[in-house]
């Protein structure tokens, strides 16, 4: 099937071109090698690979009392806070697209206002704003203080990820379903919305990715999370290197596999549209490679979409 091969505006590289990338692959992948073995002999001369710095890890306790309280600390306020941003998001994202203009521009300057506004510093006068008003309990200040400012931030930015997904769909489906006599909140509901949710899926994904890195400054108020319950076990074992490198592979992993989750419902979405149960799984179609604008062009031009040959 030659239409459902990808077609580039240059021919594909020639022997000379070959010979280079696998030249600049082989350097690249030896400095790489070079940068690895300096920062390993780096930490092995400061004694920082000995079995002493990480047998700790090794150790169930070290687990129980720290990393495991620090990472449910993590999820929980990025968990909450991802969902309450996406309710934000959406709920100021259509009022910024409002008939009604008050709305629009009270929805603006809301949206405005908490994105310019730092995360630390809204953490932090959060906390000292709960605590004053005693709008809070004392144990959950630091919770609420880091969700609540996530929320805000990201919901904002969320919003506009929205808004402008929106505006980047053709006018004419708007017009059509007015056509067809739905209300502005009808067609931006069940027409424009679920299609911008597709189409920027990437950039909420990547915003969801920033939630879960940025509960780290809950630290600067005292919560209690991985990155903080690294420093306290480093504390506590006096190998400080080591526990950072542990807290930023266990990032990489939460953030890979939120990455991968995302990946998959997206070809959901994006395959349920034509499919009566979106939920299944998506066949796997098989690469067919890139094909020269001038050679995909013969292809639509020969019976059957057989190639010639070259």
């Amino acid at each position: 099937m030659s239409d459902a091969k990808a077609t580039v505006l240059y021919d594909a590289p020639g022997p000379r071109a070959r010979r280079l990338n696998t030249i600049y692959t082989a350097v690249t992948l030896v400095v790489l090698a070079l940068v690895a073995w300096w920062v390993l002999s780096r930490l092995a001369d400061n004694g920082q690979l000995t079995a002493e710095k990480w047998s700790p890890f090794l150790q169930a306790n070290t687990w129980s009392t720290y990393i495991l309280p620090g990472l449910w600390g993590t999820i929980k306020a990025a968990a909450l806070s991802i969902l309450l941003a996406l309710v934000f998001g959406v709920v100021f994202g259509l009022g910024r697209l409002a008939d009604t203009a008050p709305v629009r521009w009270l929805c603006a300057a809301f949206i405005e206002f908490f994105r310019a506004i730092p995360v630390l510093l809204l953490m932090i006068f959060l906390y000292q704003f709960f605590a004053v008003f005693d709008i809070v309990a004392p144990r959950g200040l630091a919770f609420w203080a880091v969700v609540v400012a996530l929320t805000l931030y990201n919901g904002s930015v969320i919003a506009e990820i929205l808004r402008a997904g929106i505006r980047s769909l053709p006018r004419g489906q708007t017009e059509a379903s007015h056509a067809l006599g739905l209300s502005h909140w009808q067609t931006m509901w069940k027409i424009l919305l679920p299609q911008s949710v597709a189409a920027m899926l990437p950039a909420l994904i990547a915003q969801m990715v920033i939630a879960l890195k940025d509960s780290a400054l809950g630290y600067q108020i005292g919560y209690v999370e991985v990155v903080r319950a690294g420093t306290q076990a480093a504390s506590a074992n006096k190998n400080y290197i080591p526990s950072l490198i542990v807290v930023a592979i266990i990032m990489i992993a939460i953030n890979y596999a939120l990455t991968v989750l995302a990946t998959r419902v997206e070809k959901q979405l994006r395959a349920g549209r034509t499919r009566r149960n979106p939920f299944a799984r998506v066949p796997a179609e098989p690469d067919e490679g890139v094909v020269p604008a001038h050679r995909a062009a013969l292809n639509s031009q020969t019976p059957g979409g057989v190639q010639p040959a070259p």
